[in-house]
Parts: structure tokens; C-alpha cells; sequence
């Protein structure tokens, strides 16, 4: 798929998942760059900033794809000259992909691990990571799956599917009914779009669902890889939360009805027991720290 053609995709919600889009992004850039006429270092790096620039501008919240092309931008501007910039970000967009795959597996371990024996666990949305989570502990202990349905777009009928058919018993609830699920819940896991000092931003409804959690004394763990950071966040940058078209909620509303779509709302701190990522479970500050000392070069730090 060409640049033009994944741009479009990703616009249109086609791809859809912080890490889909962030790996489809890589792959975008890539293949830009790869099929670049340039013929010297300066006009090559000014299309790749071009090309980072739009993909940058095509959904909000999505820190995930926003490290992604930066760390790909930044090997590459090592090249000496153009050919040296294509082997640089081809060998960047590789390493990116690699760490991601190590990183998810990491989390999946770790997460398993904190899964007990004849418990409830209570998950919203659908999260790729989540469910790695769930299939691996299946296979060494017996527990339930409690999940909302996630409106307006249906992605919990996604998990509570894909658990299923790896015989992981699930009861589907609608989002209106979360606090039947959430007070028989041992557990809650969530994934997460961004990661702030603020809180983690992640799928409409998580917010409410995570402080209902705490009243419940659930506790509420965030699965996600270290590079849903947002680096920016550290100097007071907000994520902007996505406003997606009307029409996923009510097609052919009434006329003097405004129909309001927001995508991703804010989890409090309070309300996060802990990260669970590839560096470790820990809260979130002790996360923040964490990731600063391992990815330097996300904070312009080598």
C-alpha cells in the first residue's frame, strides 16, 4: 500500500488502533522515503518532514505513531546523503517494529501473570494487548470475562468475539449496564491511546467505568506499550480528544439535535493503579520516570 493510499485509510478510520495506526504509519513513511527521486540529503529529509507533517495532522491522539515517525525521522536524518537517509530509515523502521513486538510480549507475560485463578475480569473497548493478556493466562488458569459493547462503533463485540473463540467464557453487557459487570469485577483492564502525566487517554466511557472501578475498590490496570507516551505532555500539552462524526450515532437525526461523538475521554491518575508495560508494572509517575530513562531520544535526549 502506497503512502497516499494508508493516509487515506487512516483518515477514514479503516485502520483503526493506536498500534495499527502507528505501524501503518511507519510503514507509510517508509515507503515514501524508499521511493524517493531525490537526489541529495537536504530535498529527501524536507519530504520526509513533508510526509511526517501529514500523517502527524490525520487523527488526533495518537502519540504512539507521533514517536514512531520521529524516532524513523530522526535515524534517518544520521545519512550522509540520500542513499545513506533510505538505508537509515529502513533500518529505523524495522528496529521500530521489532521493539514493538518485543515490547507486547513483554506485556502480555507480565500481565498474564496478574490474571488469578476463578476470577472476573472486567475490560472495555478492545484492546489488541488486553486480549494477548487474557488468551495467554487461559492456558494455565480458568476465569470470566466481563465486557461492555462500546458504542457508537461496536468494538467490544470485537473482544468479547475473539474471546470466545479461544474459549474464554465472556458475558457482553451494554455500556449502560457497566456497573453490573464492574462491582462482581476482581479486575479491570483497559489499553490505552495516550499516556500523559494528566492520565491515560483511551475509548469513550473509560473514564466513568475506571472511577467506578475505584469506588468498587477494583483495581484498574493500563496495558500499553511505553511509547503511548506523550513526550509533549511534560511541558503541558493536552491531547486533543478526537470529535468523530455524528453520524456513527444517529444517521438521520432530528433537525435542532446535536448529536456530540467524542472518541476518547481522560482516565484520572487516581483512578490508574498501575501501567503495566514492557518496562514493569508501576504507577503512573514512577512510569513517566521510567520511560525517560530508557527512551532518552523520545525527549531529545541521546
Amino acid at each position: 500500500m502506497d503512502f497516499n493510499q494508508t493516509c487515506k485509510k487512516i483518515k477514514e478510520l479503516k485502520i483503526q488502533g493506536a498500534t495499527n495506526v502507528a505501524v501503518s504509519a511507519v510503514d507509510a513513511l517508509n515507503s515514501l522515503i524508499q521511493k524517493s527521486k531525490a537526489n541529495s540529503r537536504t530535498k529527501i529529509l524536507e519530504e520526509i518532514e513533508a510526509g511526517r507533517k501529514k500523517l502527524f495532522g490525520l487523527r488526533a491522539t495518537e502519540p504512539m505513531m507521533r514517536n514512531f515517525l520521529n524516532f524513523v525521522q530522526a535515524r534517518a536524518a544520521m545519512g550522509r546523503d540520500a542513499k545513506e537517509v533510505k538505508a537509515e530509515a529502513k533500518r529505523a523502521a524495522k528496529e521500530a517494529l521489532m521493539m514493538k513486538t518485543a515490547a507486547k510480549e513483554a506485556i502480555v507475560r507480565i500481565g498474564a501473570g496478574l490474571i488469578e485463578e476463578g476470577s472476573i475480569v472486567y475490560t472495555h473497548c478492545h484492546a489488541s494487548t488486553v486480549t494477548a493478556i487474557l488468551k495467554e493466562a487461559a492456558k494455565t488458569k480458568k476465569f470470566e470475562v466481563y465486557n461492555t459493547e462500546t458504542r457508537p462503533m461496536f468494538q467490544g463485540r470485537i473482544t468479547a468475539a475473539e474471546l470466545a473463540k479461544a474459549k474464554i467464557p465472556v458475558t457482553h453487557f451494554v455500556d449502560s449496564a457497566v456497573k453490573f459487570a464492574l462491582r462482581k469485577a476482581d479486575v479491570m483492564l483497559i489499553g490505552a491511546d495516550a499516556i500523559t502525566p494528566m492520565g491515560v487517554y483511551n475509548k469513550i466511557g473509560s473514564g466513568l467505568f475506571a472511577e467506578l472501578a475505584r469506588k468498587y475498590d477494583t483495581p484498574v490496570y493500563v496495558c500499553s506499550v511505553s511509547w503511548k507516551f506523550d513526550p509533549e505532555s511534560v511541558f503541558g500539552h493536552e491531547e486533543v480528544i478526537e470529535d468523530r462524526n455524528s453520524k456513527e450515532i444517529w444517521d438521520k437525526a432530528p433537525k435542532g439535535v446535536r448529536v456530540s461523538n467524542h472518541a476518547f475521554e481522560r482516565v484520572s491518575p487516581e483512578h490508574v493503579t498501575a501501567i503495566i508495560s514492557e518496562l514493569g508494572v508501576y504507577s503512573l509517575d514512577s512510569f513517566i520516570e521510567e520511560t525517560k530513562k530508557k527512551y532518552r531520544w523520545m525527549f531529545g535526549r541521546q
